[in-house]
């Protein structure tokens, strides 16, 4: 069956999640943290992912924003900057407006001028994606912003993926599903969807039961996968 519904996560996929840090220490008067900038961006991201599991394997769900800054302040400390109080705050402010991918504007055109299905499916809260979606200017190229918070626990649960079909009345293998993470992709290539990797770094492919259907660098051949 033809691929009708094109499916992304956001951080990370859509959204580089190391603006934040990158744009902070970029800012006069910020120089001792420009030394740090990229472990604080990496632990930040990593402990953020470590919780959303736990806390769905501890079935203890909460919003994504908590869970933001719950990575933070585990960057920060790790880096000795647990005390800056401004700079987490301007790092958390920072994180509400994360530009998208440079690619990403076209790549959604495409998609829509091709008659696609576009959305986000995401462990984002919806203030969160909206703020992200508006930031990045591209609410008119996506047809809805799908959050976890409708079924209150994290990716890679199957009742998240359940959260396309619901809402496009589609089959699962009309859907593309796009994702950062080699574990989403993964997981969603075992739910049924035919999936894509953003492999942006070159890591190795994660051991699982299941791999991706696609491996990519970048987004720019989503449109030529979704229509072949």
């Amino acid at each position: 069956m033809a691929i009708t519904t094109c499916i992304f996560d956001a951080y990370g996929t859509l959204f580089d999640v190391a603006a934040a840090a990158r744009q902070a220490a970029s800012e006069p008067g910020r120089e001792a943290f420009g030394q740090h900038w990229q472990k604080v961006a990496n632990d930040w991201r990593l402990k953020q992912l470590q919780y959303t599991w736990l806390r769905a394997v501890a079935d203890a769900h909460t919003d994504f924003w908590e869970v933001t800054q719950n990575g933070l302040d585990w960057a920060l400390e790790a880096a000795g900057l647990h005390g800056d109080a401004e700079l987490r705050a301007r790092l958390l402010a920072l994180y509400w407006e994360l530009a998208a991918y440079p690619e990403v504007p076209a790549m959604l055109a495409q998609l829509k001028a091709s008659g696609m299905n576009t959305a986000i499916l995401s462990n984002g809260s919806p203030d969160m994606l909206k703020g992200a979606v508006e930031s990045a200017g591209v609410q008119a190229l996506l047809d809805d912003v799908l959050s976890v918070e409708d079924v209150q626990i994290f990716k890679p649960a199957a009742q998240v993926y359940d959260l396309v079909g619901q809402r496009f009345n589609c089959a699962k293998n009309e859907v593309l599903f796009v994702s950062s993470n080699g574990w989403d992709a993964a997981c969603a290539t075992g739910y049924g969807f035919t999936t894509a990797w953003v492999n942006r770094a070159a890591e190795p492919v994660d051991r699982m039961p299941w791999t991706p259907t696609h491996i990519l660098s970048d987004l720019t051949s989503i449109p030529d996968l979704a229509s072949v």
